[in-house]
């Protein structure tokens, strides 16, 4: 059944129901309101709850094979109902419509990845009198706390592991895009049984809400590091396992002798997509100081060929900030960059709107002290700094509450693998940045996060360890 895309519902044992109340998002390009979507209560979360205890008892219980012939569906389902899914990803989130037309296909290429992934059942003790197997069990009812940078990706990188894992989900969207989410529930209400995966839309006391639920076993939350502290804080009350993947300050380092004019425009995509609100972009670029200003040069150069607007224009490439809240943090970190006195180059395609569009900045060798540096700006600003020792560069990269990603480029692999195994993140990637993959997995270290998604132990984190004594006379 194809989607209807101008009315919004929450998805309650795979029923479509509303509120009382309700809101609507902006759409970021315009600040023109997006439809109403409900506001969920206490007593909605209870019901959601309630189905999802119950499903659990059967779904659980399922094969393998049952959950990835269902989960299969559910891809060929989203693949149908693509295009309406990209107009309205790019309507609320502000992308422009082939970068969301990107996170749609990776979605539908994990859904159907994730789902072929082998959880293990390990033999750990073998004698005459016994066997002693390790193995993974759902947990239960699971939650899913979505951002608003890559709302249908990283919800499908959490609904499919939960579900293939034997666990039912409830999902709960970022405020402001909640709108792609709910209509992956209820897609989702066409392949599953009720209250398997369920989506309930709300304000801010949403999240609280279902952190404190005692009728929740898992949180998977993707979000900033202040409100993961509360995520786990929450948590800790009724003991929830708890999955964070929080916020990165990713460091990139050029080594003198790349070809310059060949990985300026990856270096730009990889500094600039979604207009830099990704958790894994290159948020500290150091480049050695021999190749220094000829870098930047090009880089200024290339950056300002990069077409803004608004994302259903063609050929752009910047869209809009998502929320005013994030605009106003770039401003703010602007207009420091500007009182510091720092050098910057800015790019002259800043459209007269009234949307979140913030111009793409890049700051000339800024003091590493300096805020730009040191915060995440999730805006397209970005700290251009030199180096020259490469025992410096790595200390000045690792210091850093941070630890998501991080990247070094150099024709000499040897030499970048040696820089690479000294870099602190979680995932380190040599000429290229910001890869990922459904079999590979993904999370931070330090304040970056706790835990991993996807691959088999991302897979395995949805699950209970349980230990299995068999004995055989």
């Amino acid at each position: 059944m194809a989607l209807n895309f101008t009315t919004f519902y929450n998805v309650i044992d795979n029923k479509l129901t509303s509120t009382t109340q309700t809101r609507h998002g902006i759409n970021p390009a315009n600040r023109e309101p997006n439809p109403e979507v409900p506001v969920s209560t206490a007593e909605d979360l209870d019901r959601a709850v309630g189905a999802a205890s119950r499903a659990f008892r059967k779904w659980s219980r399922t094969s393998f094979d049952e959950r990835r012939t269902a989960i299969h569906a559910y891809a060929d389902l989203i693949a149908a109902n693509k295009e309406g899914l990209v107009a309205l990803l790019s309507r609320e989130q502000g992308k422009p419509l082939n970068q969301a037309s990107i996170e749609l296909d990776m979605a539908i290429q994990w859904t159907r990845s994730l789902s072929t992934i082998t959880i293990p059942e390990t033999v750990v003790n073998d004698t005459d009198d016994r066997q002693i197997i390790q193995r993974y069990t759902p947990i239960g009812v699971c939650a899913a706390i979505v951002p608003w940078n890559f709302p249908v990706l990283l919800a499908i990188g959490k609904i499919v592991p939960a579900i293939y894992t034997g666990n039912t989900i409830i999902v709960k969207p970022s405020p402001y895009t909640p709108y792609c989410d709910l209509k992956l529930a209820e897609l989702a209400a066409q392949c599953f049984p009720p209250g398997v995966v369920q989506a309930l839309s709300g304000g801010d006391d949403l999240g609280p809400m279902i952190t404190a639920h005692p009728g929740i076993q898992k949180i998977s939350f993707t979000g900033s590091i202040a409100t993961g502290r509360s995520v786990m804080a929450s948590c800790a009350k009724t003991l929830k396992k708890v999955t964070l993947e929080l916020g990165g300050n990713d460091p990139c380092i050029v080594c003198e002798d790349v070809d310059i004019d060949a990985i300026i425009p990856k270096i730009a995509f990889l500094s600039f997509l979604c207009s830099s609100q990704i958790c894994m972009m290159i948020k500290r670029l150091y480049v050695h100081e021999k190749i220094y200003d000829e870098f930047r040069d090009k880089l200024v150069q290339h950056v300002q060929t990069l077409k803004m607007g608004e994302g259903t224009e063609p050929d752009v490439f910047f869209g809009p900030l998502q929320n005013k809240m994030q605009y106003d943090k770039a401003t703010d970190l602007l207009n420091n960059i500007q009182t510091s006195g720092l050098s910057t180059f800015s790019s002259n395609t800043v459209p007269d709107r009234t949307g979140y569009f913030i111009t793409p900045t890049i700051v000339d060798n800024p003091p590493e002290s300096s805020r730009v540096v040191q915060e995440e700006p999730f805006a397209p600003i970005l700290p251009l700094l030199k180096w020259s020792d490469e025992a410096d560069v790595l200390a000045r990269a690792n210091n850093t509450d941070y630890g998501l990603g991080a990247s070094v480029w150099s024709r000499d692999l040897q030499r970048a693998r040696r820089m690479a195994d000294q870099l602190e993140a979680g995932t380190v990637w040599v000429n290229s940045h910001f890869e990922c993959a459904p079999f590979a997995p993904f999370g931070g270290h330090k304040m970056s996060g706790l835990g991993v998604e996807w691959g088999q132990n991302g897979l395995t984190g949805w699950c209970n360890s349980q230990t299995l004594w068999l004995p055989k006379l």
